[in-house]
């Protein structure tokens, strides 16, 4: 075990809580720290980092992002090497657990390294010495041949995409976004994934996009160990990984000398019977090996030289103890598949090579993700893509054109198609539609109703003795295949099943079959196929009661927990289906079968929802099924029982479900409702947060600042002034909280426009002659950035404060500003005339900071309530409270325990406190003053406080 693991182990076998260690012994030793050679300090900041002892933010602070990053370093260790010294200390004492073994084996190695005598003594200036490549042995014949087979065969099997379309003529490659991953600590530290996740601003996507060249280096160009690729049902993350190898086999990515593609749909989690060489060579993707011994050889001599991707991750069932009990061994010993990936994942087995792990991002557990090198989002098509796509799904000009228009024309197709697999859906369906001038669909459920119809009608013309008629196929059979899938979260299809029903199915393109490691596999070929059966089956199986169809439709009243995509989609084509008509032709449902019954119980439910009980995520998916019945009279229920107040806050918006809001809203100024609206951390793109603010019903909404500006610059130079007037007499900030950096970030640019009364990029602007309302009417401000990014954005506040004159509460709570923080805010205090409430507790404040708030606090004459709990303000500090407060003369409270003052500064407080009248309360306790002190204290003055 190396010295920094065992530091950890020790670290951590002392018990579940971290051993609190004094903040000068800690800073004692990362003064040491700083005295390492520069390649180790680089090594030490990279690795808390890595370990997010560093936020990203601070981290990238420390080099200011640039290409003189280092040189910024050096200049702040020589002109000020202790304030540097404390700065790192801080999180690294907050995080003594971890940041424990990391400082033990960066100054370990500092001391293994002997300098000979002739060598200069160290010095910042001196650079890290250059990693020499590793000198490999040359493949045998055997191996190359393999490698040139291997290519040869992907290109074969990667190179058509669904519907027989060639991958190089019909491909469009989508961006990718690099996301970040809020790690959560406490009893509620494992939600799930899509709380973990930030959410990123439609600005901040744009910055993070990168192209597929950089999937598996970082912008240091360091190589990535373990990527995940997230992204919707739909959004191409199969495709993505198909063209991924179709570059290998082409020579794109000489950094592999080996890429192993494992389908995790067929993979056999419940045996324990495999190796890692069987998973290589017999269950991957993969032609069969000669001489497998001598290739595995070789590749355990290479292991940074292979890339192994898991897709259709999600697929593995049971994550419990996913990353317990790994496989340790390369020889021969059986493991089971989730073994295998535990020690690939944990480096326990063929150390150094490279995981790519493909899944939706709901489904899978946070314990894997919180240890991959990179986490990348697979974007969905832009307009322009929806068009490129087209034009290539259609090789005739003038269907192009007619595809095109009738795409564009159509808000909720196009809308749709930003998601590539329903776009493919769409085309399929203009394809075959039996005249242009046919209705597009105007919901999911009749999308996917009319082309899985129609895919089963071209099967039964193409072989017509397979599949004649409805009857002969079987639908209620196939649909019931999918339901009972779908429960036991498996898309395969029971292989005992009637050869004539598998072979249409296939042929239809509602099945696909893959090849496992002894025999042919079907499954159904997407989510949403497999949903929509499963729903037919709800709907018109007489074995279906009303209450299974009700469980399985619209959303639930008391179910608080985010469900999954698959659930989602089921609720929506359920409820789509019972308000739904059979076509004409073959089609997948009976119009011969009465399912009055379940359509009485899906109204019943609909009509007894309450939105305003919702969380945001399960809001959006009423929405959805209210939309897919396509019926006036539950738009005109839900938007009666809608609260004032709408949030989406932290549901990641898709251009469809901006669609859906907005046709759904539309309706409200009919019933004379309006709305305020949350759109913090949704992601909703700017053309679309233009279409709901525009809406008459929105009063007012709350997005992202930077969006929001972008929204204003949009409308400014399309010169809409009058909705840009209204855009920013909507804005509003109020309550305004800042949990993340970018909420505090953008603020000095509104302030800018505030006081400049002109956006960045123009000159004055006849909209904001009055400035910014939001600003002028902010009342609440919460600072909730903690300990790691809370000091280092803490001056941005500073600058915005002045601004907000209205403000009358304000929350700076454990933020750990110091005596420099309390003074800047100290010198900002008197612009805050209408300030009521302020809580500065646990902020590691001093007598000296205490000193200059004290001058400034008479300032303010409205404040009433003022929290100075848990700081390390002692007697001197407590001293200069007390001179003020009989100049503070509507101050109520003033909480001021769990500090380091003696009896000596509560006898002061309490001697002020008679010369207070209005005040109803001093907490003052602390285990510094005695307790007989105490007691004589509050007996004299009721208004001082115990615990």
């Amino acid at each position: 075990m190396t010295r920094r693991k065992l530091s950890i182990a020790m670290s951590v076998s002392r018990g579940c809580c971290a051993v609190m260690v004094p903040f000068e012994d800690v800073l004692s030793r990362v003064r040491k720290a700083l005295q390492v050679s520069p390649s180790l300090l680089h090594e030490l900041l990279r690795e808390l980092h890595e370990d997010n002892v560093f936020s990203t933010q601070y981290y990238q602070s420390l080099y200011k992002d640039g290409e003189d990053g280092e040189q910024h370093l050096r200049d702040v260790f020589y002109n000020d090497p202790e304030d540097l010294a404390r700065r790192l200390s801080l999180p690294i004492w907050q995080n003594w657990d971890i940041s424990q073994g990391i400082l033990d084996s960066v100054l370990s190695k500092e001391e293994d390294m002997v300098p000979s005598e002739g060598n200069p003594q160290k010095n910042y200036d001196s650079t890290p010495p250059k990693t020499e490549r590793k000198i490999r042995p040359e493949a045998p014949e055997c191996v190359k041949d393999y490698i040139h087979h291997i290519k040869s065969y992907m290109r074969d099997v990667c190179c058509s995409m669904r519907g027989g379309m060639g991958m190089e003529s019909h491909y469009v490659d989508t961006h990718l976004v690099q996301r970040k991953l809020l790690i959560k600590s406490g009893k509620n530290a494992n939600k799930c994934l899509e709380k973990e996740l930030v959410i990123l601003s439609d600005s901040e996507r744009k910055k993070a996009k990168l192209d597929r060249s950089q999937l598996f280096h970082n912008s240091d160009s360091r190589l990535k160990q373990s990527v995940t690729l997230l992204g919707k049902a739909g959004v191409g993350k199969t495709t993505f990984i198909q063209h991924l190898c179709l570059d290998w086999a082409s020579g794109s990515l000489p950094q592999f000398q080996f890429v192993f593609l494992l389908n995790c749909k067929i993979l056999d989690l419940t045996q324990s019977n495999y190796s890692l060489k069987g998973l290589l060579f017999d269950l991957s993707m993969a032609p069969r090996c000669k001489d497998s011994d001598s290739v595995f050889k070789h590749i355990l001599s290479c292991p940074d030289e292979v890339l192994i991707i898991f897709d259709s991750f999600d697929h593995i069932k049971d994550f419990e103890g996913l990353l317990q009990s790994p496989a340790k061994s390369h020889t021969n010993t059986k493991y089971t598949i989730k073994q295998l990936f535990s020690g690939l994942f944990q480096k326990e087995i063929l150390s150094g090579c490279t995981l790519l792990i493909a899944t939706r991002p709901k489904d899978v557990l946070n314990q894997v993700l919180r240890k991959v090198d990179s986490l990348l989002e697979l974007c969905g098509f832009s307009p322009e893509d929806i068009e490129l796509y087209t034009s290539k799904y259609f090789g005739d000009a003038s269907l192009q054109e007619s595809a095109l228009k009738q795409i564009k024309n159509h808000r909720y197709i196009s809308s749709l198609c930003s998601n590539p697999l329903l776009c493919w859906t769409t085309c399929f369906l203009l394809e075959h539609q039996d005249s242009c001038n046919d209705d597009l669909p105007s919901t999911l459920t009749d999308l996917y109703q009319r082309v899985t119809s129609k895919h089963l009608q071209l099967a039964s013309l193409e072989n017509s003795s397979l599949c004649k008629n409805r009857k002969q196929l079987d639908i209620p059979q196939l649909c019931k295949m999918a339901w009972e899938g779908l429960e036991n979260h498996d898309t395969r299809v029971n292989p005992a099943s009637s050869t004539e029903l598998l072979d249409c199915s296939l042929k239809s393109g509602i099945l696909a079959s893959y090849k496992a490691s002894e025999h042919q596999e079907n499954h159904f070929v997407d989510l949403f196929t497999q949903n929509l059966l499963s729903a037919v089956h709800l709907v018109q199986s007489k074995q279906v009661n009303e209450k299974m169809v009700v469980a399985n439709s619209v959303v639930h009243q008391k179910k608080r927990k985010v469900q999954g995509e698959s659930q989602d989609v089921l609720q929506r084509f359920v409820t789509g289906l019972v308000f739904q008509k059979a076509a004409d032709g073959v089609s997948i449902l009976d119009s011969s079968v009465n399912i009055k019954a379940k359509r009485k119980a899906v109204e019943t439910h609909l009509e007894s929802m309450k939105p305003n009980d919702l969380v945001p995520a399960r809001l959006l998916e009423l929405f959805h099924c209210v939309y897919e019945t396509s019926s006036a009279k539950f738009a005109k229920l839900l938007l009666k029982n809608l609260p004032d107040n709408l949030s989406f806050y932290g549901t990641q918006l898709c251009p469809l479900d901006v669609y859906v809001i907005c046709h759904l809203l539309q309706q409200a100024s009919a019933l004379k409702r309006t709305f305020s609206i949350n759109l913090q951390d949704t992601c909703i793109p700017i053309c679309g947060l233009k279409e709901l603010v525009g809406l008459k019903c929105i009063k007012s909404f709350w997005a992202h600042t930077a969006d929001t500006i972008g929204l204003w610059e949009d409308l400014h130079q399309s010169n809409d002034e009058l909705n840009l007037k209204s855009a920013i007499e909507k804005f509003t900030l109020h309550p305004f909280k800042a949990t993340q950096g970018y909420h505090i970030e953008n603020l000095p640019v509104l302030v800018q426009i505030h006081r400049e009364k002109k956006l960045p990029m123009s000159e004055f602007v006849s909209a904001l002659d009055e400035g910014v309302p939001a600003l002028r009417h902010l009342q609440r401000l919460e600072f909730e950035l903690g300990v790691q990014n809370g000091p280092e954005l803490f001056p941005k506040l500073i600058e915005v404060l002045p601004s907000l004159q209205s403000l009358q509460h304000l929350d700076l709570e454990k933020n750990q500003i110091g005596d420099s923080g309390a003074e800047k805010l100290a010198g900002v205090l008197h612009f805050l005339e209408c300030l009521k409430l302020l809580n500065l507790s646990q902020n590691l404040i001093g007598d000296a900071g205490v000193e200059k708030l004290a001058k400034a606090l008479p300032s303010v004459p409205s404040l009433q309530s003022l929290s100075l709990y848990g700081n390390v303000i002692s007697d001197s500090g407590a001293e200069h409270l007390a001179l003020v407060l009989p100049d503070m003369n509507f101050l109520q409270d003033l909480d001021v325990k769990f500090n380091k003052f003696t009896d000596i500064g509560a006898t002061k407080l309490s001697a002020a406190l008679k010369n207070c009248t209005g005040m109803k309360s001093l907490e003052l306790w602390n285990d510094c003053i005695p307790y007989g002190v105490f007691e004589h204290l509050r007996l004299q003055d009721p208004r001082i406080r115990s615990l």
